[in-house]
């Protein structure tokens, strides 16, 4: 057996044709005791790509590790050829407390690459980018809307890269977002280390939705399937409705503070001067309407029943590119 063969991860050596978890920490809990992170390691005996599927940057995004919770329950990660690795909670220190910060308060998501004697969120930035990323030739990254900010299932790219766009056709989201990589984010640091990424939103915080999960279930295995990797087991099912591709969007934010209740659904069409939701205030003598200021698609709304002035309480698109 070749070197070619062999995948050394996290100081564990795995052949073709093997399985394996390994652990990813960087350090215990104030108690001593350990946190281990699993990395869970399937390849075929038949050489392919090799497929990173992440979630849990954020601790309080599960949808995203329920979607990748799916993918290894069901056996959707043992690949046909090649190798799937899949870490489906990289901040688990935010998802034991329910944070999306780490214990240090950083955003693990504007901390890469990362630095070996840095911050907690540092070193564990780090250490993935080191010792996990570069085996990878295609990164899957779940995430959802941050706090009561409800996303539609959308693929988010940065414009000009054709490789990403078919793949975002291919997943199949209803939405697929043209967003800039964020400095110093996951995603902007595999680009620079030429590594594509399909960065998944959808849902929010603190939630497990069903679309959601299926949307980002049968995307990995549409993907997974268009690189000859899917278990023949496994069926694929065609989205219903080709892909939306927004070019321009804008937030709606709200004009008034008050209790707020939305009355178009996620994903709507709407036109211009529609209600699409009221500000109300506690005692029935305020009620506002709040109007679409134009055309297109809403793809993020915003479901807290209280809002204040100022709030983004919808994102609606003003541009689409199908070309």
């Amino acid at each position: 057996m070749s070197e070619k063969d062999i995948l050394e991860i996290l100081g564990k050596k795995v052949a073709l044709g093997k399985s394996a978890t390994v652990s990813f920490n960087v350090a215990k809990l104030h108690t001593q005791n350990t946190i281990d992170v699993p990395v869970i390691i399937e390849r075929s005996k038949k050489p392919g790509p090799t497929v990173l599927i992440t979630a849990g940057i954020h601790g309080d995004e599960v949808n995203g590790v329920e979607i990748v919770r799916q993918i290894i329950s069901k056996g959707i990660n043992k690949p046909k050829k090649g190798t799937i690795i899949c870490v489906p909670v990289i901040n688990v220190f935010g998802f034991i407390h329910m944070d999306r910060e780490f214990p240090d308060g950083r955003d693990l998501n504007r901390v890469f690459p990362g630095m070996k004697t840095g911050s907690l969120a540092s070193q564990v930035a780090f250490k993935l980018v080191t010792e996990i990323v570069p085996h990878a030739d295609l990164v899957m990254d779940f995430h959802t809307g941050g706090a009561d900010r409800f996303n539609a299932a959308q693929i988010r790219i940065i414009k000009g890269e054709k490789n990403l766009k078919e793949l975002a056709e291919i997943f199949g989201a209803p939405f697929v977002l043209y967003s800039k990589n964020l400095n110093k984010s996951f995603r902007n640091t595999c680009y620079k280390l030429g590594i594509p990424v399909l960065l998944f939103e959808g849902g929010k915080s603190f939630n497990i939705d069903n679309t959601i999960t299926n949307t980002g279930v049968n995307g990995i295995k549409r993907v997974l399937d268009h690189l000859e990797m899917l278990n023949s087991k496994f069926k694929v099912s065609q989205p219903k409705k080709p892909c939306v591709f927004i070019a321009e969007s804008k937030w709606i934010r709200a004009s008034h503070s008050g209790m707020f209740k939305h009355t178009v659904t996620i994903n709507s069409h709407v036109d211009k001067g529609d209600v699409i939701g009221h500000i109300t205030d506690p005692y029935g003598s305020f009620n506002h309407s709040v109007k679409a200021p134009n055309k297109g698609f809403v793809f993020n709304i915003n479901e807290s029943p209280i809002i204040y002035q100022g709030d983004a309480i919808f994102h609606i698109t003003t541009a689409l590119k199908n070309d």
